[in-house]
């Protein structure tokens, strides 16, 4: 029969379509921008010195902490994408007593000033090295260029921030890893150095160094955060499930391309700097490189150090602000918080401190907050009312266990090396 007006009228019902699913490239990110945090000036300087008087010695440090960050920055960002908080929050949650969260955020807040200062430090050595500029008017620009970048995360959103670390990443890594293509190292040196072991006491304190300036606590804060923001994505139909092998793939990729780097530095220096003197400086090593292998390769070393100041402390920025709202309860606008952190740095720089030895106080005083940060992450990973299905497996656990203990192990040698002055 033919259809009446009515039938005619009336209105077709079609199935809404399923919201389209993101591609995995879209979903990579956090893990790099929180990677910065392991090519940041302190790393820069514990490697080239590592590499300037041991030569390969130390090479299975860089490797073997490389490793440990893969597994910590993993356990950082899963905590983010199954609870949707970052560990900030989560503490700030399970520690009911506020003078207790008072106290847990005053000595966070001390590491992510620690580490500003050391990147604002970097980009002003940087400054002077490819400019001449002084430290303090170096730290200013650094500042003021960390402050721009922070402005785009807070008006364009995480994957704009995300996009501009990210090219200054690249950036980093031609920087620091040109010079080993242009000299390249002894094959059957850097094979030895796979080989566990120390020459003396200061070489013990090189390799915690290394180590402290790779895991640092800002950066646990801030991938579980940035993993938090940037996966909320589940309305498009992604599982819990896809986004943690996302998330694998993303920390594998951030872990290979920082360990990379930063054995490439220690490459360099151990191939060119072994026994030149007066590299135990950025500003030394700069000149050393320049005198060994050419101008080229020095400037891009500064370059590198420059590009490697600016994207850290914007990270640390993000960092700091997180701790404050998660354990507190208290946000402050990021621009003004960001301010606020740059003064003691510019202060340092403007009283004539040797910037290289605040770069040595600023790793102690990330080695005091090590345990505050990864200790809590493996335990609370590890719970099942919080994570879920998804909290550790037995053997995840212990891994993060072994790698805690040591690392607070080792810290505490640096710790006390740097106080008795051991040779």
């Amino acid at each position: 029969m033919p259809k009446s007006v009515a039938d005619a009228s009336a209105p077709v019902l079609v199935s809404p379509k399923p919201a389209q699913q993101p591609r995995l490239l879209w979903l990579l990110g956090p893990a790099l921008v929180a990677g910065v945090a392991y090519l940041d000036p302190g790393n820069v300087a514990s490697n080239m010195t590592a590499g300037a008087q041991y030569g390969y010695l130390l090479v299975w440090v860089v490797v073997a902490g490389n490793v440990m960050a893969w597994l910590i920055q993993y356990l950082s960002a899963k905590l983010g994408v199954v609870t949707g908080k970052s560990l900030p929050e989560v503490l700030g949650e399970r520690i009911r007593r506020r003078p207790a969260r008072i106290a847990y955020w005053i000595q966070a807040e001390l590491v992510a000033m620690a580490t500003d200062l050391a990147e604002i430090i970097g980009g002003a050595v940087a400054l002077y090295l490819l400019f001449d500029l002084p430290l303090l008017i170096g730290g200013l620009i650094t500042g003021t260029v960390s402050m721009i970048m922070l402005t785009l995360q807070s008006k364009r959103g995480p994957r704009a921030f995300e996009g501009v670390i990210i090219g200054l990443l690249v950036i980093i890594a031609i920087g620091f890893s040109a010079g080993v293509f242009i000299s390249p190292p002894d094959a059957a040196g850097v094979v030895s150095g796979l080989v566990p072991r120390f020459e003396d006491a200061n070489s013990v304190l090189l390799a915690a160094s290394i180590l402290g300036a790779t895991i640092m606590p800002h950066a646990i804060y801030a991938h579980s955060a940035l993993s938090r923001d940037r996966y909320a994505v589940r309305a498009s139909g992604l599982t819990t499930a896809r986004l943690l092998r996302v998330t694998r793939w993303d920390v594998s990729i951030a872990m290979l391309i920082a360990g990379s780097v930063n054995l490439a530095i220690l490459l360099l220096a151990a191939t060119n700097l072994a026994g030149v003197p007066g590299t135990d400086s950025l500003e030394g090593a700069h000149a050393a490189l320049e005198a060994s292998i050419g101008p080229v390769v020095a400037t891009l070393f500064a370059v590198g150090l420059l590009a490697s100041g600016l994207a850290s402390t914007s990270v640390g920025a993000y960092a700091g602000a997180e701790i404050m709202q998660g354990l507190l309860r208290v946000r402050i606008p990021l621009l003004l918080r960001r301010l606020i952190s740059l003064i003691p740095a510019l202060l340092l720089l403007g009283s004539g401190f040797d910037p290289t030895l605040a770069l040595v106080l600023s790793q102690v005083v990330l080695s005091f907050g090590i345990p505050f940060a990864l200790i809590p992450l493996v335990v609370i990973t590890a719970k099942q009312g919080i994570l879920g299905s998804y909290a550790n497996r037995w053997f995840t656990t212990a891994a993060g266990a072994v790698a805690s203990v040591l690392l607070v192990s080792l810290n505490a040698v640096l710790l006390v090396l740097l106080l008795t002055g051991a040779e």
